[in-house]
């Protein structure tokens, strides 16, 4: 009699176990990256009487909870430039405070002050890292960190060429004709540098260029010959522009007028209008970076304020032969178990491992018609073991009767 109230006892504490498990599963239903767990129920080895031929189970065993990794939640869009979610197996690595290793499906993705790439739980992303545009993944991973301020320093303007300027040979002479060249100064402000030509004599005409402020920087002459070909200055004689001073206070600075860019002079003289084809200089402001924003296969792009995108890092994946052995550990997070297999790395959609999409989140996998289901047979199943109980003491109490009759 005694084996029914422990088996009947068994089943009871098992179904309370079974119930927490459902209920955690309904708990994070709307928990980022987060895999519903299913209750597995093993029974007690049974007891043998009357030679075998009677086998009496003795119960159930405390049930094991198993999560279903294979089972990918919905791709939700997400207005986090920095979310991240993956198709498919795999998780990212993190690191905690305490420099241990654990593993998320938990994307949602944030710069910390010092541009560390962190998850809600401020545990740093791994991954690879570069600022010079060339991500190695094959080094080893680490945190990512996407710079914040100045990337790179500002270049002032040292060279200014044309890909070609024609200067109307049917001009009269005192005629003139402008353009503009932007240039850097060593504080990477960027100005207009006009560009005057002026025809003085036949053949002849001078240069001057000016700042937005009417202030001559430099001036020079060019002489063609009868065929409108550039005879002076000659080749590698390239006058310098000097600026003495800017309006906002950066220094002084040379830059060379490069009169022959391909080799030939870039200067004519010919019997059509004036023209000044691909002005172009050297020199640049200061580099920063604006945003930052993670690209489908985990790819991490930095947007420049000179409009440019540069690839800064690469979220790293790890696969498991046996992810289910991975044991929760709280904050969307796993860590590795004596029975887990070693964790293979490297990028997505690569040995097995799945696909980052880029500005998504994954949905948890809990479905509520199916917890609500296992609840009412977990409900069910307590319900019928505590008339085992019941019946049981029934039973005892009459034998007892029986004894004191």
């Amino acid at each position: 009699m005694l084996s029914a109230f422990n088996t009947a006892a068994s089943a009871l504490s098992a179904d309370s176990t079974a119930v927490s498990i459902a209920g955690n599963n309904l708990a994070n239903l709307n928990t980022t990256g987060f895999k519903a767990s299913s209750v597995i129920f093993e029974d007690v080895f049974s007891e043998a009487m009357n030679g075998g031929k009677t086998q009496v189970g003795l119960g159930v065993q405390t049930p094991l909870s198993q999560r279903n990794f294979s089972q990918p939640g919905t791709l939700q869009t997400s207005s986090n430039p920095l979310a991240a979610a993956i198709n498919g197996s795999g998780f990212f690595v993190v690191k905690d405070a305490s420099g241990a290793t654990l593993y998320s499906r938990d994307g949602n993705l944030a710069r910390d002050a010092n541009g560390v790439l962190q998850n809600a739980a401020g545990e740093a992303i791994q991954g690879w890292s570069s600022l010079s545009g060339n991500v190695n993944t094959s080094g080893p991973i680490g945190d990512i960190v996407i710079p914040t301020g100045v990337l790179e320093p500002a270049v002032k303007t040292s060279t200014i060429s044309f890909s070609n300027v024609n200067l109307d040979a049917t001009a009269a002479v005192g005629a003139s004709s402008t353009t503009q060249v932007q240039v850097y100064d060593s504080l990477g402000e960027a100005h207009q540098l006009n560009f005057t030509f002026a025809k003085t004599a036949a053949s002849t005409w001078s240069w001057t260029t000016s700042l937005p402020d009417g202030t001559t920087a430099s001036t020079g002459n060019f002489t063609f010959d009868t065929s409108g070909n550039l005879t002076s200055p000659v080749a590698g004689a390239s006058p310098t522009i000097a600026v003495s001073s800017w309006n906002d206070g950066a220094a002084a600075q040379s830059i060379t007028f490069n009169l022959f860019p391909s080799g030939t002079p870039a200067i004519t003289q010919y019997a059509q209008g004036f023209s000044a084809s691909n002005p172009s200089a050297d020199g640049s402001e200061a580099t920063t970076i604006k945003d930052a924003s993670i690209g489908d296969g985990g790819v991490i792009n930095a947007l420049l304020s000179n409009g440019q995108t540069l690839k800064v890092g690469q979220l790293a994946m790890a696969n498991f032969v046996n992810p289910d052995s991975l044991i929760a550990v709280g904050n969307n997070d796993y860590q590795v178990s004596g029975t887990t297999s070693q964790a293979a790395i490297g990028t997505a959609n690569t040995g097995g491992r799945g696909q980052i999409k880029g500005s998504a989140l994954e949905a948890s996998t809990v479905d509520i018609s199916t917890e609500f289901t296992n609840l009412i047979t977990f409900q069910n199943s307590y319900s019928a073991n505590s008339r085992v109980i019941t019946t049981a003491n029934s039973m005892e109490q009459e034998t007892v009767n029986l004894i004191h009759a």
